[in-house]
């Protein structure tokens, strides 16, 4: 296998496996957790990347709280991702 397709597959893999970890109990965070695995995922740096993977690991209500802005996270690398994925949802609201 060439590998750049290897490279191709892992990364479809990883992204897959994400996508379901977006899957929540709660609509609201499936559509969000989703909707910026799409569109701003792809531009995070290997750090960004790594605090969305440990984002998906907290509990829904938690979750809930710092994306509708009712509570804020202590970690300041959770502050900012939170900051970037709200920002996407005024983005993705605004072109609507």
């Amino acid at each position: 296998m060439d590998p750049t397709d290897a490279a191709t597959a892992e990364i479809t893999t990883h992204t897959a496996r994400l996508r379901w970890q977006c899957r929540r109990g709660m609509l609201e965070l499936d559509l969000l957790l989703s909707r910026f695995l799409e569109v701003g995922f792809p531009a995070l740096d290997a750090a960004g990347r790594a605090d969305f993977v440990r984002l998906l690991g907290y509990q829904d209500q938690i979750l809930h709280d710092w994306l509708m802005g009712q509570a804020v996270p202590a970690d300041a690398a959770m502050r900012r991702l939170v900051g970037q994925i709200r920002a996407a949802m005024r983005d993705d609201a605004a072109v609507l």
